[in-house]
């Protein structure tokens, strides 16, 4: 299983009734029902991929509404053949989508009452049926965090984007060929977001994914940074190397102090700045700050390109 139908999975599983109840309900039906009508009358049909939503939907209509309801399960035929769930409710299909504000004198609204999601709870239930419907999040051990719910309708996604905004949940919408897509890409967002639609497990798992990855990419810029020095000093090494060649081969006379500092980096040609302070306290009993070994050794780079230019 993916990672949002682990989500899906256990959102599904908590018992959610009366107002909160109706309030998922309507967005999982503002996202993916459809109500149909013939000369027969009217009917109210849902369907998903995931079996979790579907026992949820079932489940809420039965205490909500007392209906039956008629499932079935299609077989699909192509490389996934995933099955997909319809529940279809014949009886009263007109009375539900009126209680949930869908159904109103103006006809079908794209959005609900605002007195449907005017409560925290309400509004919290409202933002975990549109994840149900239309919600997925990328496994937190991929390339980037991304949250995202494709919805069908831009009311709908703009009404998404203030409902986040209520629980400080930041978040941006485009467009795709197939709808509105409201999204974001700040971890730290995404896992808020796990803990407001009530994710325990799931935001577990991707706050410890989270932690673990964040820490291999600081070890990875800190050996990066390491590397970035040591190549630094090599070549710096090499360049002074080049310098005592220089002096040495055309046998140029040097304070003693700079001539501590040649003998010392020709017996450590890999040693740092810093390091060179620590051999020529060592080999000549000299104490050097590292802003005077670096003096010196512009001293003694300033004698090689005198030798050099004349």
């Amino acid at each position: 299983m993916s990672f949002s139908s682990d989500v899906k999975a256990e959102i599904s599983k908590a018992e959610i009734t009366g107002s909160p109840a109706k309030a998922m309900l309507c967005a999982l039906f503002l996202s993916r029902a459809s109500l149909n009508w013939n000369a027969t009358g009217t009917w109210l049909s849902f369907q998903t991929e995931n079996a979790s939503i579907a026992k949820l939907v079932f489940r809420v209509l039965k205490n909500e509404y007392k209906v039956d309801i008629q499932l079935s399960s299609i077989r699909k035929m192509n490389l996934k053949k995933n099955n997909i769930y319809r529940l279809t409710v014949y009886e009263q299909a007109s009375d539900i989508l009126e209680d949930l504000g869908i159904l109103r004198s103006g006809g079908l609204y794209n959005v609900p009452p605002y007195q449907l999601v005017r409560s925290e709870k309400n509004a919290r239930a409202f933002i975990q049926g549109l994840f149900l419907a239309a919600g997925s999040i990328n496994h937190p051990r991929t390339a980037n965090y991304h949250l995202e719910m494709n919805l069908p309708t831009p009311e709908l996604a703009n009404l998404s984007v203030k409902l986040m905004n209520r629980f400080y949940i930041p978040a941006k919408v485009t467009t795709r060929k197939n709808g509105f897509v409201v999204y974001t890409k700040a971890g730290d967002k995404i896992a808020d977001f796990l803990r407001l639609l009530g994710a325990s497990q799931s935001l577990f798992d991707f706050e410890g994914q989270r932690i673990q990855r964040d820490f291999y990419n600081q070890l990875t810029r800190l050996d990066n940074c390491e590397v970035a020095n040591e190549m630094k000093t090599q070549k710096a090494a090499s360049e002074q190397l080049e310098w005592i060649a220089i002096i040495e081969k055309n046998h140029l006379k040097v304070p003693p102090k700079i001539a501590h500092v040649m003998e010392a980096r020709k017996k450590n040609p890999e040693a740092s700045t810093l390091e060179l302070c620590d051999v020529v306290e060592q080999m000549f009993g000299e104490s050097i700050s590292k802003s005077g070994m670096k003096h010196r050794l512009a001293k003694l780079r300033e004698i090689a390109q005198a030798e050099s230019q004349s």
